[in-house]
């Protein structure tokens, strides 16, 4: 059985940072993109980073400069930096994978879901 479990969210003053992980089991995704999204309360998940099975990465906006991804193929894990954080990026953060080994399309799937993790940015 498939599972993404997120952790690492809380409660952070602005311009603080805080580092979300998504510990990958019951398969190995070092061959497939991975990705991060976010819902804010009364709005839809928006799409947040992506990062390639060969380390490619792609960023909303919103987040460029200030977040960065990555993953770690060794441990399954994948992991979110996120720094400069504003009151505006309080939301629930998702972890999720494409299901396609070595995909190099440009229309990515999110194929697998982690249960999400709080982030809160007080002003």
């Amino acid at each position: 059985q498939v599972q993404l479990v997120e952790s690492g969210g809380g409660l952070v003053q602005a311009g603080g940072s805080l580092r979300l992980s998504c510990a990958a089991s019951g398969r190995v995704f070092s061959s497939n993109a991975m990705a991060w999204f976010r819902q804010a309360p009364g709005k839809e998940r928006e799409f947040v980073a992506r990062i390639t099975w060969n380390r490619g990465t792609y960023y909303a906006d919103a987040v460029k400069g200030r977040f960065t991804i990555s993953r770690d193929n060794a441990n399954n894990m994948l992991y979110l930096q996120m720094n400069s954080l504003k009151p505006e990026d309080t939301a629930v953060y998702y972890c999720a994978a494409d299901g396609r080994p070595y995909y190099s399309g440009s229309v990515y799937r999110d194929d697998y879901w982690g249960q999400g993790t709080q982030v809160t940015v007080s002003s």
